[in-house]
């Protein structure tokens, strides 16, 4: 960045407002003018609820630590009260995941500096501010964290920094500025129309040739009893003048069509169905219960992934990865399709696909001792047999 600051104001002197200066910052207008920001960004309606939708999801998952064989969950593992309790004394773990995945949907990446104990075990989280960290690479891809903190700046291997990203490194919001942009400037022109009481601008017209000054006068008169917060009024016209509106109504430019779009449009940049950011348009109870199952398999899945393999690289070592796994726990998600998951199971139990502890791994539960076999449970051979000692004596 220091190269790039010092290339464009030895060229020429530039101001840091100047619109040449916004790309070195981050700050790109865009084709409407606009300038997107996270904090612009958020004053969108749409994005602010597909951020907050995504990260307030991901942070209330569970997340449990399992072991590969048996699927039994592991409690006493450092890692797991970072998980599922606290990440530090003043942050819950569910906080961090929430304020991690916003940094990674507005700024591309979210960053959490893992402290430890004399003997190396994780015992909390800090988050970062993704302007702090710097990412280095080797030849082989290895990342290297460079962390600017209160006292200097320091170096951090990738096991010692839990990182989770967007896709490409790059947040929605600087992928899709430019739908974001047009929603910024359809929200500034609609505002500015109902400042002005939803009037649309005209022109005065009259046969009778005025000076400069008696045109500055009537303008100055016109806007002065009509202007923004005096519509409504009634207009005298003399001297032979005529009203002429010259703006297009929201009706001839599909305004509110357009407004919608956009939401489409932001809802496409964060891959979340269009139902889930209220546009219910084209909204029907089926279609809805089935983006409820999109937005787990398409959205969250990446996400969720992201996050456990960040948990797992830095708080198991790679010998406890070999034994144990970081897993959310999307049952709550899935609620709509418990019927039909009951039944799938039901019928793999019966035609002898699965075992009963393969269904209860499949639930989150804990195995059976008598779990393993495939008979059908649905079916019997009969009463038991007998013993020898209880029969009856045959009759001579």
């Amino acid at each position: 960045m220091f190269q790039k600051v010092l290339s464009l104001f030895t060229r020429k002197a530039v101001g840091v407002s100047d619109p040449t200066a916004l790309p070195i910052f981050g700050i790109v207008p865009t084709l409407t003018g606009k300038s997107v920001t996270a904090e612009s960004a958020l004053r969108v309606p749409a994005v602010a609820c597909a951020v907050a939708l995504i990260a307030e999801t991901v942070g209330s998952l569970p997340v449990k630590l399992f072991e590969r064989e048996g699927r039994a969950a592991v409690t006493e593992h450092p890692a797991y009260k970072l998980m599922h309790g606290e990440a530090n004394p003043w942050t819950s773990a569910e906080a961090l995941r929430v304020q991690l995945t916003t940094d990674a949907l507005l700024r591309g990446h979210g960053f959490a500096l893992v402290v430890r104990n004399g003997a190396g075990e994780p015992v909390e989280l800090h988050r970062l501010e993704p302007h702090q960290v710097q990412i280095e690479t080797d030849d082989f891809g290895e990342p290297t964290y460079l962390v600017q903190l209160a006292d200097g700046r320091h170096r951090y291997p990738f096991s010692d920094v839990l990182h989770v990203s967007a896709f490409g490194g790059a947040s929605p919001i600087t992928l899709g500025r430019e739908a974001i942009g047009l929603a910024l400037a359809f929200e500034e022109h609609i505002a500015k129309l109902f400042a002005n009481g939803g009037k649309p601008g005209g022109i005065l017209k009259t046969e009778k040739t005025l000076g400069d000054e008696a045109k500055g006068k009537l303008a100055a008169s016109w806007t002065a009893a009509h202007g923004s917060g005096r519509t409504g009024g009634t207009a005298i016209l003399d001297e032979g003048m005529a009203y002429e509106s010259v703006t297009m109504t929201l009706a001839d430019s599909q305004f509110s069509e357009n407004r919608l779009e956009q939401i489409r449009e932001i809802a496409r940049v964060f891959r979340v169905p269009p139902t889930m950011l209220f546009e219910l348009t084209r909204g029907t109870w089926s279609n809805t219960e089935e983006m409820a199952r999109q937005f787990l398999q398409v959205t969250l899945k990446p996400w969720l992934a992201s996050w456990a393999w960040a948990y797992a690289r830095c708080l198991l070592t790679p010998e406890e990865r070999r034994e144990l796994y970081v897993e959310f726990v999307t049952d709550d998600l899935t609620t709509t399709d418990t019927a039909a998951r009951a039944t799938a199971y039901g019928q793999y139990r019966s035609m002898g696909a699965m075992t009963a502890n393969e269904v209860r791994a499949g639930l989150n539960l804990p195995p059976h001792d008598d779990g393993n076999t495939l008979e059908n449970p649905y079916t019997s051979t009969g009463a038991a047999p007998v013993p020898n000692s209880q029969k009856a004596p045959l009759n001579d």
